[in-house]
């Protein structure tokens, strides 16, 4: 295996117990991931620094960014995220306290390792898709290599590293259709960042498994990350933060499945052949069902939500045009909860792909 679990990293060793020692936990790392609530942490902790609770379980973590801070405030904090790869990212940044990925982890993992016997799936059924040939190849090789390292922590990052380098390297940070010709093509451009795209994954992979490593810490707290639907999520918190996938007015919704496939894949490398929708010139995977992104089923999908965490102050980041309505949600939590307030963000907030900038942030918080 790859590195010592008592290597010492340095210049990017993860931060000791920081309140035993006075010290200012980091920030959390930023991401590409779409829908990331990164710009608006500050907001959101105006409105909850006054909430009694000691737990909080962050039901569609996402970036993982909003577990990060409640973990730095000192709460004991639950990710969770029903796809996969955001499990790894709230591994790697909030359940992971003491580990980091070495540079002879680093190292490890880049290399085609002898007595491997490397599959080449991704070269395959990507070409000219999202990736170059060379970048496939190096894809294929990263993808086999790190389930192999020694602990969970470890692969987390190196899984963290290799999502951050894959989305950096396409144009809108997604891998929602087959548009490689856009980075490739000899064509004046008004927007992306050709330098970021043309930077090999290695150097990519490197400098963001440091990243995740200075961002790790420890609160003194027990915090976990979990893989699962939300409804599902065992035990009871004092706090529930949720931010649900975003359905719009004309009743599209924002599909964080599709829109990331790719890094599913990477993660479940082994049966991805049979994941796959070979119908779908980007190679998706094979479509999936779900109440957070049906018009016809979101309405029920809160309700249940609401009705299993009942017993906790109900946060819930939002959109003020989504479906359903601001002010339906409220209605539906007034069903379990004594006391809804709504709070909006003033308007200097935008969604970056977003064209409706009349639309924003919203805030609702449900307690007895």
């Amino acid at each position: 295996m790859a590195g010592s679990d008592r290597e010492i990293v340095r210049n990017h060793r993860p931060t000791p117990l920081f309140t035993a020692m006075g010290l200012v936990p980091p920030p959390p790392p930023k991401t590409r991931y779409q829908g990331s609530k990164y710009k608006l942490l500050n907001w959101l902790w105006e409105y909850l620094a006054d909430l009694d609770f000691d737990t909080a379980l962050d039901a569609f973590g996402g970036s993982a960014c909003v577990s990060h801070m409640l973990k730095a405030k000192g709460k004991a904090v639950t990710f969770n995220d029903v796809l996969a790869a955001n499990y790894f990212v709230g591994q790697a940044i909030v359940a992971n306290d003491d580990e980091a990925l070495s540079d002879s982890d680093i190292s490890w993992v880049l290399r085609q390792q002898e007595g491997i016997g490397y599959d080449d799936f991704v070269q395959r059924t990507f070409h000219d898709i999202y990736f170059t040939d060379d970048e496939n190849e190096w894809l294929d090789v990263v993808a086999q290599n790190i389930p192999r390292l020694s602990t969970l922590n470890r692969r987390a990052i190196a899984y963290y590293a290799l999502f951050q380098a894959a989305i950096s390297k396409r144009p809108y940070n997604l891998f929602h259709r087959k548009n490689l010709y856009m980075r490739t093509s000899d064509v004046p451009r008004s927007f992306g960042n050709k330098a970021t795209w043309d930077k090999p994954f290695a150097e990519h992979f490197a400098a963001f498994a440091r990243e995740a490593n200075s961002a790790v810490f420890s609160n003194g707290r027990t915090c976990q990350a979990l893989n699962m639907d939300a409804v599902e999520v065992p035990d009871d918190y004092d706090l529930v933060y949720i931010d649900t996938p975003y359905i719009s007015r004309k009743g599209i919704g924002v599909d964080y499945r599709g829109f990331y496939h790719f890094l599913e894949g990477l993660v479940h490398y082994k049966d991805w052949p049979d994941m796959v929708d070979y119908r779908s010139k980007h190679r998706r995977l094979k479509p999936a069902e779900s109440p957070w992104t049906d018009p016809k089923r979101i309405h029920e999908a809160f309700r249940a939500l609401f009705s299993r965490f009942a017993g906790s102050t109900l946060v819930v980041s939002y959109r003020s045009d989504g479906i359903p309505s601001p002010e339906k949600l409220a209605e539906m939590m007034r069903a379990v909860k004594g006391k809804v307030s709504l709070y909006a963000l003033n308007g200097k907030y935008t969604y970056v792909l977003s064209k409706n900038r009349k639309s924003t942030e919203v805030l609702l918080i449900g307690t007895d």
